[in-house]
């Protein structure tokens, strides 16, 4: 299976269809003259203290001072993302709700059965906010591999028999290691766990070989010695690692596969009400300050349009349901 994800590519591909999904096209509903005239609740389906909320804690004083009114932040988290998700997809799209989450969004459903909504048409796309570099691949240090080409190597010598760490299917640990595993034709076991300390904890322990992460989650343990970072999954190095090499520049030309962070509203949300919203995050990411903290989040603002983000969200949901049949026709993830 030679299975290659360049999301660059997947944007500019689906930019050129002449249609939008439905949740882009806003409804006949109209933004209230006196909105906002309450607080606004945040939801981030994912436990508190992660990218997410990192993010939310940078750009939210500006976009507070550009409504005028507090935005309270309501973790809830479960499922991959999935609980607090479906809870926004059923509320009014009267502004006062919003869904702020990670690529999950689009790459959690296809690997579940239960889910209860569709990431494109149950929501109003309003802006692509941020991403970052992507993830780093670690390893433990006594693993005898300090390359890309010689960890595949080592995976291609013993199949079955190195072990990655598996934070939930469809997350930013999951997806990058199988579409690893289908480029590579490696046979690589994941071990599931239920977040990213429970993960990095049996990584530094030894119980397990490899795990994709955050950047400024491996630094951390790089830095430390207690981690050894193989590879960045971006197009680009960060400059936080700089010693470390994209998995392009390891052999596998085309892979590029990021974590990145948007905000929703319901489905029909009125027009104006997205342009005002996207408008405040874009001030808000282009900010200095806001920059410089992302800068060592590791992150970069993009405050992508909404007609933009929903073409984006469709072809990311596409690539993450291709990447999900080509993993089940593997026999799935193991």
């Amino acid at each position: 299976m030679n299975l290659k994800i360049d999301r660059r590519n997947l944007v500019l591909a689906a930019a050129a269809a002449p249609w939008l999904p439905a949740a882009a096209q806003t409804g006949p509903a109209v933004l209230a003259k006196d909105y906002p005239s309450k607080p606004i609740k945040v939801v981030v389906p994912s436990p508190p203290g992660g990218p997410p909320d990192l993010i939310l804690r940078a750009i939210g004083p500006r976009l507070q001072a550009a409504l005028g009114q507090p935005l309270v932040i309501e973790n809830r988290a479960g499922a991959g993302g999935m609980i607090g998700t479906a809870y926004v997809a059923r509320l009014p799209a009267d502004g006062y709700t919003w869904l702020f989450t990670t690529a999950s969004h689009t790459n959690i459903p296809p690997f579940n059965e239960n889910v209860t909504y569709d990431p494109v048409r149950d929501f109003t796309h309003v802006t692509l906010a941020a991403q970052n570099f992507g993830q780093a691949l670690v390893v433990h240090p006594g693993l005898e591999a300090r390359t890309l080409p010689e960890l595949i190597a080592l995976a291609k010598k013993s199949p079955g028999k190195l072990t990655y760490a598996n934070a939930g299917n469809g997350t930013a640990s999951h997806i990058p290691a199988e579409v690893m595993k289908a480029m590579t034709g490696t046979d690589i076991l994941s071990i599931p766990y239920k977040g990213v300390a429970e993960a990095t904890t049996d990584l530094i322990a030894g119980r397990i070989d490899m795990f994709f992460v955050g950047t400024q989650i491996a630094l951390q343990h790089v830095q430390s010695g207690k981690l050894r970072a193989i590879a960045i999954t971006g197009e680009r190095r960060w400059k936080g690692m700089p010693d470390v090499p994209t998995m392009q520049e390891g052999g596998l030309k085309g892979f590029n596969v990021v974590n990145w962070f948007g905000l929703w509203l319901p489905a029909g949300a009125p027009a104006e009400l997205v342009q005002r919203l996207h408008a405040a995050v874009a001030r808000a990411v282009a900010d200095p300050e806001v920059r410089q903290q992302f800068d060592t989040l590791g992150l970069e603002g993009v405050a992508m349009k909404p007609d933009e983000f929903a073409t984006f969200v469709a072809s990311e949901a596409r690539a993450a349901r291709e990447i999900a049949r080509k993993v089940a026709a593997a026999g799935g993830t193991k």
